[in-house]
């Protein structure tokens, strides 16, 4: 067996056009296709029946499917925290630099998760952050080595 396209996640998003403006501005993925999706592919898959999805291609590989149900999703306040749930916790994405995306994130309506914002672990800087709908987002990249 031999994949032949990089990995793909799927996100259930209440507010399609600023969840896609969140990661195409703030995390420089690239809306690649929109599609509406039939309820007879959507409801059998269990996501609510007739969808509208957006790719976004993201710049090192894999794509992020922002998945508009025509019913509105559970507030994401009704949602357990990431790692109290069951299924997918949080996306991660690898820069060479996150200082410019940590910055971007507040004026983009995203909130730290992480407490300092940016942490060091095992030559790697690492940020939690949740998106404009509470979904929680990872940045690392190679810069954690000593402050200095």
């Amino acid at each position: 067996m031999v994949m032949t396209l990089p990995f793909e996640v799927g996100v259930v998003v209440r507010d399609l056009e600023l969840m896609e403006r969140f990661y195409c501005d703030v995390l420089g993925c690239r809306a690649e296709h929109r599609s509406r999706i039939p309820e007879s592919i959507g409801g059998p898959a269990g996501l609510g029946g007739e969808l509208v999805v957006v790719w976004l291609r993201v710049p090192s590989g894999g794509c992020v499917k922002l998945v508009r149900p025509r019913w509105a999703p559970l507030s994401a306040y009704a949602a357990a925290l990431p790692a109290g749930r069951p299924g997918l916790s949080y996306l991660t994405f690898h820069f060479d630099d996150m200082d410019p995306v940590v910055a971007a994130l507040s004026a983009a309506d995203a909130r730290p998760l992480s407490d300092p914002v940016v942490v060091r672990a095992r030559g790697r800087r690492i940020s939690f952050w949740a998106d404009p709908e509470g979904n929680a987002v990872e940045l690392v990249d190679a810069r954690g080595g000593s402050p200095g």
